[in-house]
């Protein structure tokens, strides 16, 4: 039978990944903080996201999730939010005209604080700190007093996601996201993609379209669909302290929601089966997302879904995978079957980005943007093969004009690297690498739609 849950029945398994904090009471006393704040979001809220992501369960629709590997204290001010906002909607337009489906937005906003390590040790010059764990644990600054897991930092984070929030659904319903904006969606910096040319022709066809629209009497500012859009926030839920402090019991449906964003997922080192993170995701009714790497056995991924999802229930699972250009076949295949087999009603969403990293000659670590498409590609190459629906797409991406993946049409190149390199942890395309991997993958969906609908004639 499986033992009773409840938002601190986490803390009887085994928790890895998190900071070791030297003085429990300041601890417990941000708990409680945190606990007495206010939700950052509805239950209702996530119940709608999980019904959008039914619909690309069932292959009607697409999920674009994407946004800022480390949120930073930093570097929080609106003109990041909004650059990143509106890289996402040319991206969902490029993608939504190309596959004729609606696409699912979710952004790696308003929480992605926190980082897993591959050590919980950092050396520089022959001095030894505990690693950087996300400005939500501890500093960046390589110092002994940088590096100490501060829990007021917490707080810090919550009053941030809480204005990225505030600010970010300002402009999802207020006029911002209006398609008639289209054409003003586009960054001066990108001026230079020929990706950014074929924006303002497929932006010119939407305005046509909306003049057509207006000329037969349907004026689009009052076609909700128009006017606005339906935005969603998402991070790995690795720091459990903070989950818990957020996690409330909704008074409708008496299930508990971790109102910290819309979305979480489980990351690659914290998805085994006693783990902590599993044992905490199971009792939370939003949707949830898990990655999947080379190191996942299919049946343990069998086992970590009747965990997870024991209802088998549409939207509840995303599975994310992030294998590296030259392991997607031999290690998504697999997975993909048995998943299949079993009948789990997963979303399986390709995350090029994670396996794809590399240290470049320079010593910066980069991603080839060559490298991503080839993993893209592939994913959807498994999928073909196994007669399954490839239905998603999670990308480190940021609305600034950084130089931190090489390649794309603006050939970035390894001297390039030092020009623009502001992340905080792993390196981001940039606003026009997003657009041009948008159009490159408009391309793939389109020809999986136009296979599917053949097959289906022929059915």
């Amino acid at each position: 039978m499986t033992k009773q849950w409840t938002p601190n029945s986490w803390r009887d398994a085994n928790g890895i990944q998190m900071p070791s904090y030297t003085d429990a009471k300041a601890l417990a006393g941000v708990e409680d903080s945190l606990a007495s704040c206010p939700p950052l979001i509805f239950a209702g809220e996530a119940r709608q996201l999980r019904n959008d992501l039914s619909e690309v369960a069932e292959g009607k629709a697409f999920l674009l999730q994407g946004g800022d590997c480390a949120e930073s204290f930093a570097e929080f001010n609106p003109t990041n939010i909004r650059d990143t906002f509106r890289v996402i909607l040319q991206m969902a337009v490029v993608l939504t005209y190309a596959s004729k489906v609606p696409v699912v937005k979710v952004g790696r906003m308003a929480g992605q604080f926190a980082k897993p390590r591959s050590s919980d040790v950092e050396e520089q010059d022959g001095v030894t700190l505990p690693s950087y764990r996300g400005d939500i644990v501890n500093d960046i600054g390589f110092s002994e007093e940088s590096r100490i897991p501060d829990p007021q930092r917490m707080i810090r984070a919550y009053s941030q996601a809480s204005a990225t929030l505030n600010l970010l659904r300002a402009y999802a319903s207020g006029g911002y996201a209006n398609l008639h904006q289209v054409h003003s969606w586009t960054l001066d910096f990108m001026g230079k993609s020929p990706w950014a040319a074929r924006f303002e022709e497929l932006a010119g066809r939407i305005g046509d379209a909306l003049q057509f629209m207006d000329a037969c009497g349907i004026d689009a500012d009052r076609v909700p669909q128009l006017n606005g859009t339906q935005f969603y926030v998402s991070h790995e839920a690795l720091l459990l302290p903070y989950e818990e402090a957020l996690t409330r019991r909704d008074s409708q449906s008496g299930d508990w929601y971790d109102t910290s964003a819309h979305f979480l997922w489980i990351g690659d080192r914290t998805r085994f089966e006693d783990s902590a993170h599993v044992e905490y995701f199971r009792g939370i009714a939003n949707p949830i997302g898990m990655k999947c790497g080379p190191s996942l056995d299919p049946d343990d991924l069998l086992k970590l879904l009747d965990t997870l999802d024991p209802e088998r229930s549409p939207g509840r699972i995303t599975l994310i995978s992030r294998f590296g250009h030259d392991k997607v076949e031999e290690g998504l295949a697999p997975l993909v079957r048995a998943v299949k087999a079993e009948g789990h009603p997963v979303i399986w969403s390709c995350d090029p980005m994670h396996g794809n990293t590399i240290k470049a000659d320079s010593g910066y670590k980069t991603r080839p943007f060559e490298r991503i498409l080839a993993e893209v590609k592939d994913f959807f190459a498994v999928h073909r093969a196994e007669g399954t629906y490839g239905g998603g797409i999670h990308c480190e991406m940021t609305g600034q004009n950084v130089t931190e993946c090489t390649g794309g049409a603006i050939d970035v190149t390894d001297q390039d690297l030092g020009d623009r390199y502001h992340t905080h942890c792993d390196p981001r395309l940039n606003a026009g690498q997003s657009i041009e991997l948008a159009f490159l993958l408009a391309e793939m969906l389109n020809e999986e739609g136009m296979r599917r609908d053949k097959e289906a004639e022929a059915a």
